[in-house]
């Protein structure tokens, strides 16, 4: 029968000292401990080779060696890089080999699981096949991150800046509202830091989609289509085709729930930047065989221009200016275009009884003369086009 549970050493103790006080049999002695003659006979041994009563403890049943084990400072490391980023063994074990520590995910998991540091949250379905441009700049992905309410009032609206082949994120804004002014302030500092891309995927929501005014353009993306880059709209209700900044948003939401969320708008301009940094030059990405996307990013060639100059349509094009109201006037009356464009300088062309709205290289509006009905096209135009 084994020691009592209550507390070992100290029955151990009692049993030797009065063994040796030999004022009962071993036998008589064993029966009343609960123990074999033979463990009994243990204990003596144990104590007539030791040092004083304090070492009939147990004794570790580790091998001396263990070849295997993990160094202390390597768990510890471990568990800090954890701390720190809130990541998994995948990317762990990338940086740790950057730092010249060598170590096997299953050790990292073995760590991190021992110290519940490991939460299963279910194993998310992988991608097929992932789909990614073959250059920096070829497309851009502009969204937002929902809102975050703030202690005081009012909200944090994160803007993200993706681009689509490195993976790179290029702002990560926290603006206090949508409006058209503060996202258009965040995207020219992003063109005068990175250059300006040939192409911007981004959704049917604001600033940049306007359900109003009868096809979409705003402010906003005139703004875009006069630096020359190609406007993408994703299909409506399929936020899949923008999985990449969708992909990262999900990663915002874990690195706040690690770190803390901030109370404050300048609370979270600081954490968004630091992320920012993060994501780019540290966290590795498995989609780029975990390397960072600062490995892969090249900054576009196509420098900001605060006036583009005039846009030259083909010799002998009927160009026309859009009134006011963002009309064209033609055959004695007034065809809705664009209100966004309102006083900009339109290329028309006829076919048949219909006429094509261009501005710059995207094709706008379709006009029916006859009727004067009109409908969208809103489709990239020229060599450039998808």
């Amino acid at each position: 029968m084994p020691w009592k549970e209550t507390d070992v050493l100290r029955e151990r103790v009692r049993f030797v000292v009065e063994a040796m006080q030999g004022e009962t049999s071993m036998t008589a002695l064993c029966a009343a401990y609960g123990v074999s003659r033979k463990t009994g006979y243990k204990w003596l041994r144990r104590y007539a080779h030791s040092e004083g009563l304090g070492e009939l403890e147990d004794r570790s049943r580790r091998p001396q060696r263990s070849p295997g084990q993990t160094p202390k400072a390597v768990e510890v490391r471990v568990v800090a890089l954890r701390t720190q980023y809130g990541w998994g063994s995948r990317k762990l074990q990338r940086l740790l080999g950057e730092e010249g520590t060598p170590i096997s995910r299953g050790a990292i998991d073995r760590i991190l699981r021992q110290r519940g540091l490991i939460v299963d949250t279910g194993r998310a379905r992988p991608a097929v096949r992932r789909f990614a441009r073959a250059a920096s700049n070829e497309l851009v992905q502009m969204d937002f991150k929902g809102q975050y309410r703030l202690a005081g009032g009012g909200w944090c609206y994160p803007l993200s800046l993706l681009d689509d082949h490195s993976r790179y994120l290029l702002a990560l804004a926290a603006l206090p509202d949508q409006g058209t002014g503060r996202v258009q302030s965040a995207v020219e500092a992003c063109f005068e830091r990175y250059g300006v891309p040939e192409a911007m995927l981004v959704d049917h929501g604001t600033p940049w989609w306007s359900s109003t005014n009868g096809h979409g353009l705003t402010r906003l993306s005139v703004f875009l289509i006069r630096q020359g880059i190609d406007l993408i709209y994703s299909g409506i209700a399929h936020p899949q085709t923008q999985g990449k900044v969708e992909r990262f948003h999900r990663t915002l939401d874990e690195w706040l729930a690690h770190h803390g969320r901030p109370r404050t708008l300048d609370g979270f301009a600081v954490a968004l930047e630091a992320l920012r940094q993060e994501y780019n030059d540290v966290r590795p990405h498995e989609a780029l065989g975990l390397e960072t996307p600062a490995a892969h990013y090249v900054p576009s060639r196509r420098t900001y221009q605060p006036n583009p100059p005039p846009w030259d349509y083909p010799a002998g094009s009927d160009v026309r200016r859009l009134a006011d109201n963002g009309c064209l006037y033609l055959e004695g009356r007034y065809h809705f275009v664009c209100h966004a464009l309102a006083n900009r300088r339109v290329c028309c062309e006829t076919f048949g009884e219909r006429i094509l709205v261009i501005y710059r290289h995207m094709l706008i509006r379709e006009l029916d003369v006859k009727t004067g009905t009109s409908r969208t096209v809103l489709k990239p135009y020229g060599p450039t086009g998808h």
